[in-house]
């Protein structure tokens, strides 16, 4: 009941904000403005302040008759103006977000160009009456946004070409239209502006599109028009039509936004003094000024139309300015204790509209300010949403929500005087002081009103909120990148040469087999029937092995010496685990009402690698021994979210947590990130660094040995002796490989009596990770964030032009740029560079031989955005963790491993912006093989998902040898990562005792044609993907399913594909069965089985037929069958379906 009415007390709030709007009208001021603008004249407002800029765009709105565009001096202003606009307005709300394009190279398709390209035709086609909407309500953009030049409505129309049910469709010349105007051919569509043809099927992703089409053709008539998931590959949605628009990136387009708009159209210029004056800065650094619209232009166009000026401080005269009464709000505290005093302060008799980001911050926050005076005059109340910036609405009497519920809706007649009684923001007698332009002063104490306000402003949260993007690619096996040449592992031969699928004859039936070769010019051919019998080599050691000789004793050396190895490290590793179980612990309590709370107020969906990784910490720190976890999972999956939590926990229990970094700059972000995550509970967290005086050290270390402390977070200083807790229950260490023998030995002693949680960023592989359940805990997080926006990755010779383009570019968004240069003796001449491309950017210079206190000076400046450039050597690879650095160059980029080029990308396009990397190779010179490879993978994985397991391998390695020790890194380069990882896995079920892991392996050789043709399935690693995928598949549900993804992806199966499909139909009833191998001799089918019991029933359904010849082998005679494959094939089936299979 008490939940129905909190909830209920949310609407009535939501109720209340969004007929603001609707009072706004009875402003004398502004009620001129709105009879100016339906008169097509203009008007100005003064005191617009924050977020009451979205108040007054959705009241604008509401009288518009038709689309309202909002314009912003700044980029990184639209995306919160329009959040903001949906507490007040249930309009539709449109960005127009400014062009990012690619520095130095045309246009790319991105989500930029999709965002961009829908909002045009939505309203291209409002203006040709296409559609009932009349375009759309408001348009958020900013003034870099209109100074870039788009297509005409004709350009627009000439671009799209409209796909339909029943119509023909020319494959060739469409494809073809389609790569002229830059779209790309490939395997698997994943990426707007990407195709692929595959016989009569046709994936394309359209640049404006949502999901991509899927084209079915019955010769050259459209049979079907699908959307499919990029993730999945499978179809979503059944269509009649479909428009593809793709504009030529090449063109040079000269039409202004405004020809966009319908008649009826408005304008609100925001600051406009701003606007003038950011326009002329984006011009000043463009390489082809010519190319853009001057401001001027732009903003004569705007007042073409009914426009309005919204400022602060409005710079016309003041009796022509409409003043609204709105103030900025002070700056809160943070603390939690000091907040209730501040916030009632600071409302002085006003009503208080505090806005949460969800439900559980709502039940939160009632808590926090549940004795409060406020809450107890019913003043304050709790809204769902976004605002990024708190104001305050002055001289009104506004009511409380409860009484308003259902009063106050979105229609005209709703909240008007005649309604409610009250008077909304009579006009001011005096201008309003001057010099408010930050948004931190200008509070009235004797001032009525309402007050809103975001629970992250009063907690110093940073709003970290990005755009929605598709899920990314699914996550794929390594064979998938399995290419010609490659290194392979044959679990009988040992290591070979991969050289290609071959198509060949036995027996009158066709098979595809895996062609491999070994030493002395040998050559194997492996059924795809046997696929798992192969596995693609990799072994960390930079030297390559030698290939393996068939018949050799090499191979057969290597691999006992490997299971050895394996044995003895496992045998160490169960007997660590014995003596930690066998140690008492903390058995912490179960979830508690706050603790869950804190869990979902976390603002983002956790993937599912996120909850079975903190489900199984919380499960650990719960158990009465001590906890040792391991949590894996590169930058940005989520890592610090999950030790937030196991360390809430251990507060919540009453006990205290120590969190252990390598460097001082990353103890004074997790600091920030850990303080601003609890703002709203009351604990007390605290970093020991340099940073710190003297006695404000003493005074943490009391307070840490007294227990005031909770959250205590250092580097190796935490390990020292005179550092003693109260009461500690938990120990976090963030990559525990970077600190010296002596804090490790510290850290030994310490996992003997409270729980530990160790973190790394480099990730441990799914399969070493498997081998290792039951004696090493480990949780590891490989799913990439949902929202997460790929990297643009591009490899460029250092060039002058495209630096200063790409730099330029990230400026003009108000962003930083890392410099990666790793040669200290020269790195000055680089910052000369640099400051001569360009001069307009501020440079800091960081390196590993700098006075400490001088280095985290400089990393502190760039964090606090005193620079604009970081130009350092990889010290930058972890640690550094800043939103608004969201372009990276890497400067001889040849010389680094894939590792650390993965590394150092990661510190880029973490947030809401799309990042870019850029690869720099001397101008002179040449690129090895070798270092070209490293440098092509990099580039063409840049998208988190499909070709992640090839960019993070060389990182896996490192992994494994940092947990299993640098004695068994030569096992694994001998016999191969993942056969490595199977002897280990098999070597630990066995001291376990357990038995071995199922798997429907059978050996079915019969005389059928079963393969993926050529002219089915053209791409060779996608057929070896298929292949290896259908190996593995144990179960009818999903052999059908893969069978109908077949269809869906690749069109109507052809016979040998039935036949594939059925050949392992006919391996699962075997495996069911317990039959091993089935063969053909002469006249008989040979089944060898290894259950009698099983075998006699099938002797007794076959009425006698299959005769048993000894302990292992059954004779089924084919009654002249023998030379039909189908008739032999429908044979077996019949003996070997399971009961009350109907077929």
């Amino acid at each position: 009941m008490a939940t129905d009415t909190a909830e209920a007390a949310v609407a009535d709030a939501a109720n209340v904000l969004r007929g603001l709007p609707i009072q706004l009208e009875s402003h004398a001021g502004f009620s001129e403005v709105l009879t100016s603008l339906a008169a097509g004249q203009s008007g100005t407002l003064g005191g617009v302040w924050g977020s009451s800029r979205a108040l007054v765009a959705a009241s604008l709105a509401r009288r518009c008759p038709a689309t309202l565009v909002v314009v912003l001096p700044h980029t990184n202003e639209v995306d919160a103006l329009a959040d903001d606009l949906s507490l007040f307005t249930d309009a539709d709300c449109e960005r127009l977000p400014a062009w990012e394009s690619d520095a130095g190279a045309r246009l790319v398709y991105d989500e930029t160009f999709g965002q961009r390209q829908r909002l045009l035709k939505r309203l291209a086609e409002s203006s040709r009456g296409l559609t009932t909407r009349r375009g759309s309500a408001i348009v958020v953009t900013s003034i870099q946004s209109l100074l870039q030049p788009l297509p005409s409505q004709e350009e627009f129309a000439a671009a799209t070409h409209r796909l339909a049910v029943g119509e023909r469709l020319d494959l060739n010349a469409f494809t073809h239209w389609l790569a002229e105007r830059g779209c790309h051919g490939t395997t698997a569509v994943e990426q707007p502006g990407e195709f692929s043809l595959r016989g009569g099927i046709l994936d394309v992703f359209p640049p404006d599109a949502l999901d991509p089409l899927r084209v079915e053709l019955f010769d050259e008539e459209v049979e079907s028009i699908r959307t499919f998931d990029v993730a999945t590959q499978r179809s979503l949605e059944s269509l009649a039509t479909a428009d593809v628009t793709v504009l030529d990136l090449n063109a040079k387009f000269r039409t202004s936004f405004t020809s966009y708009l319908p008649e009826g159209s408005w304008f609100m210029l925001v600051e406009p003094t701003d606007l003038e004056e950011e326009g002329r800065h984006f011009h000043r650094r463009l390489e082809h000024p010519e190319d853009y619209f001057a401001t001027s232009t732009i903003l004569r166009e705007a007042y073409k139309f009914p426009s309005v000026t919204a400022s602060g401080v409005p710079a016309g005269s003041y009796e022509t300015t409409a003043h609204l009464q709105f103030e900025s709000v002070e700056q809160f505290s943070g603390d939690v204790a000091r907040v209730r005093t501040e916030l009632e302060s600071a409302a002085s008799g006003q009503q208080v509209y505090l806005v949460c980001d969800t439900d559980a911050e709502v039940e939160r926050l009632r808590e926090v300010f549940g004795e409060t005076k406020l809450m107890q005059e019913g003043r304050l109340h709790f809204a769902r949403g976004r605002l990024a910036h708190g104001f305050r609405v002055l001289n009104t009497n506004l009511p409380a929500p409860s009484p308003l519920r259902g009063g106050l809706g979105r229609g005209d007649e709703a909240g008007t005087d005649d309604d409610t009684g009250t008077r909304f923001l009579t006009p001011p007698l005096t201008p309003p002081p001057q010099g408010e332009e930050n948004g931190e002063s200008g509070i009235s104490p004797a001032a009525t009103g309402v007050i809103l306000i975001s629970a992250a402003e009063l907690f110093h949260r940073q709003e970290l909120a990005r755009p929605a993007q598709r899920p990314t690619g699914r996550a794929i096996d390594s064979f998938l990148q399995l290419r010609e040449g490659d290194l392979v592992v044959h679990l009988a031969h040992g290591i070979g040469r991969y050289r290609g699928l071959k198509l060949l004859d036995k027996d009158d039936r066709a098979e595809e087999h895996l062609e491999l070769e070994y030493a002395e010019g040998t050559r194997i051919f492996v059924p795809t029937s046997k696929i798992e019998l192969v596995q693609k080599y990799v072994g960390g050691r930079k030297a390559k092995p030698t290939l393996a000789k068939i018949g050799g004793t090499a191979w057969l050396r290597q691999k006992k010496a490997a299971e050895r190895a394996v044995e003895d490290l496992a045998v160490d590793m169960l007997q660590l685990q014995a003596a930690r179980e066998a140690r008492p612990g903390i058995a912490f309590p179960g979830d508690t009402p706050w603790q869950q709370e804190f869990d979902a107020a976390f603002p983002y969906q956790e993937t599912p690698d996120q909850l079975s990784a903190i489900d199984a910490i919380k499960a650990d720190m719960q158990q009465a021994k001590p906890m040792d976890r391991l949590l894996c999972g590169d930058v940005g999956f989520g890592k610090t979210e999950m030790a937030i939590r196991a360390a809430f926990k251990a507060i919540d229990a009453g006990y205290q947590v120590a969190v252990l970094v390598p460097t001082t700059i990353l103890a004074e972000q997790h600091r920030r990130t850990f303080t601003q995550r609890m703002a709203e509970f009351p604990f007390s967290i605290a970093a020991i660094s340099r940073f710190c005086t003297a006695k404000e050290e003493r005074q943490i270390l009391q307070g840490t040995a007294n227990g005031s402390v909770d959250l205590l977070i250092g580097t190796h200083r935490l390990a020292s002796p005179d550092v003693q807790f109260q009461n500690l229950g938990l120990v976090i260490i963030d990559e525990e490989q970077r600190f010296g023998v002596a804090v490790k030995e510290r850290l030994k002693a310490l996992r003997a009596s409270v729980d530990v949680l160790t973190m790394t960023a480099t990730p441990i592989p799914r399969t070493l990770h498997m081998s290792l359940l039951g004696v090493r805990s480990i949780s590891n997080l490989e799913t990439a964030p949902k929202d997460r926006l790929a990297v643009e990755t591009r490899i460029a010779r250092f060039d002058d032009a495209l630096i200063r383009h790409a730099i330029l570019r990230e400026l003009n968004r108000d962003g930083q740029i890392y410099f990666v240069h790793n040669r200290i003796h020269d790195i000055q001449k680089v910052a000369h560079e640099l400051a001569r491309i360009v001069p307009e950017a501020r440079i800091g210079i960081g390196h590993g031989q700098m006075n400490e206190t001088d280095l985290e000076e400089v990393m502190l400046g760039f964090v606090r955005h005193e620079f604009d450039i970081l130009l350092a050597t990889t010290i930058v690879e972890s640690g550094l963790d800043i939103p608004n650095a969201n372009t990276i160059f890497i400067d001889d980029a040849d010389r680094y491993g894939l590792a650390d080029l993965h590394q150092l990308r990661g510190r880029v396009g973490r947030y809401k912006h799309r990042a870019y990397c850029y690869l720099l190779v001397d101008q002179g010179r040449h690129l090895s093989t070798e270092a070209a490879r490293r440098l092509r993978a990099i580039e063409e994985f840049s998208q988190m998902g499909a070709g992640f397991a090839l960019a993070m391998r060389d990182l896996e390695l490192r992994g494994a040898g940092n947990l299993l020790g640098t004695q068994q890194s030569g096992h694994i380069a001998a016999v191969g990562y993942e056969l490595y990882c199977a002897l280990l896995e098999k070597t630990v079920r066995e001291l376990k005792q357990l038995p071995p892991r199922d798997s429907v392996d059978v050996s079915i050789d019969l005389p059928v044609a079963a393969f993926f043709p050529e002219r089915y399935l053209p791409d060779m690693r996608t057929k070896i993907d298929l292949y290896r995928r259908l190996a593995r598949i144990a179960g009818e549900a999903e052999l059908d399913d893969f069978r109908v993804e077949l269809a869906d992806r690749f069109g109507e199966l052809p016979a040998p594909v039935e036949q594939l499909i059925e050949m392992a139909r006919l391996r699962i009833w075997a495996h069911r069965r317990k039959v091993e191998a089935v063969h053909l001799e002469g006249k008989y089918a040979v089944l060898t089985y290894s259950s009698r019991p099983e075998i006699t029933r099938l002797v007794a359904r076959s009425e006698g037929k299959l005769r048993i010849a000894d302990a292992r082998s059954a004779y089924l005679p084919l009654d002249g069958q023998a030379a039909d494959p189908d008739a032999v094939l429908a044979r077996l089936k019949s003996l070997l379906r399971p009961e009350g299979f109907d077929s």
